[in-house]
């Protein structure tokens, strides 16, 4: 007997062991930190790994931006943080309500977690099912995860805090609610997922191609010096801006030429991925989804031109 508990230990450990997410924080500018996730899917082998997260650590504590898509993932979070600094966390921003942005949130209970009030809308309705969906998706590396609901409403504007002007952005074309974040002092602006880099967008909640394009243009006028994507690396120049204005474009041109063929949806996921976007992790599994998500929306914009030319 004492032999079998001592076997079901090890395994326990084992799985433990295998489960250890290494966060690995870099620094990118003074006092600014980037977790770097993989371009990858959600599978068992990363944990949902594959967001980016950072911290800037202020004269008034640690502000965070996101916490990751587990109860893991937060707590070792954390345990980074604390190796960098002794300053407690003060501040939690959630860019959006997406799962892997905010299913850490458990690990920062202590402390505000703030979101646009869209997000903390959003994440009331659809949280425990996109839980749920990661326990599906990940298996036990979500294990003891639960939906935490952010504690206070972001406004858009300025906010000070310990000598760092952060520029709070109010968006919309990834979710409807989407916040990105300038940190004036060192130029280093984090956009959450309305910019993807080297992978594939999503668009579940997207309110359409043409809002996320325009919020494009409002964030690549700000006095940036390095962008932090939700998805893929860093970069201090224009190549990530160019490569979604190219693969925006690219969806909106092909979903309105297929909806004007009458195309049904299994011919358009078919569709040539175009050469440029070889390197793109991801990009097969996103146009079906995204095909799925918003190609009614176009069925439904051409059949609306047809009944109004008829009357």
């Amino acid at each position: 007997m004492h032999l079998i508990v001592l076997l079901m230990a090890c395994l326990a450990l084992t799985v433990q062991a295998g489960q250890d997410y290494s966060l690995a924080p870099r620094r990118i500018a003074e006092g600014t930190w980037l977790l770097e996730g993989t371009v990858d899917n959600f599978d068992e082998a990363n944990g949902g790994n594959i967001v980016n997260t950072a911290f800037i650590v202020t004269t008034a504590g640690v502000v965070v931006i996101d916490s990751g898509p587990s109860r893991a993932y937060g707590e070792a979070m954390r345990r980074a943080i604390a190796g960098v600094t002794e300053r407690p966390v003060a501040l939690v921003l959630l860019t959006h309500h997406h799962p892997d942005h905010v299913l850490g949130n458990q690990a920062f209970a202590d402390v505000p977690i703030a979101a646009l009030s869209g997000t903390r809308r959003l994440l009331r309705e659809q949280g425990e099912a996109m839980a749920e969906n990661m326990y599906r998706l990940v298996g036990d590396w979500m294990r003891g995860t639960e939906l935490v609901l952010p504690t206070e409403t972001l406004e858009p504007g300025v906010r000070e805090i310990g000598g760092h002007r952060l520029r709070l952005l109010g968006l919309q074309g990834h979710t409807g609610a989407d916040l990105a974040v300038l940190d004036e002092n060192t130029g280093v602006l984090f956009a959450g997922d309305l910019v993807f880099y080297q992978r594939a967008l999503t668009t579940p909640n997207s309110p359409g191609l043409d809002a996320w394009l325009d919020d494009l243009e409002r964030l690549d006028k700000l006095p940036w010096k390095l962008l932090v994507p939700g998805h893929g690396p860093t970069s201090a120049g224009p190549a990530p801006f160019a490569q979604m204005r190219d693969y925006l474009g690219w969806l909106d041109a092909l979903l309105k030429k297929a909806a004007a063929n009458g195309d049904e949806m299994n011919e358009v996921i078919r569709a040539p991925i175009p050469e440029r976007f070889a390197s793109v992790s991801l990009s097969r599994y996103e146009l079906i989804r995204t095909v799925s998500h918003l190609y009614p929306k176009y069925e439904m914009a051409r059949l609306s031109k047809i009944d109004g030319a008829a009357k």
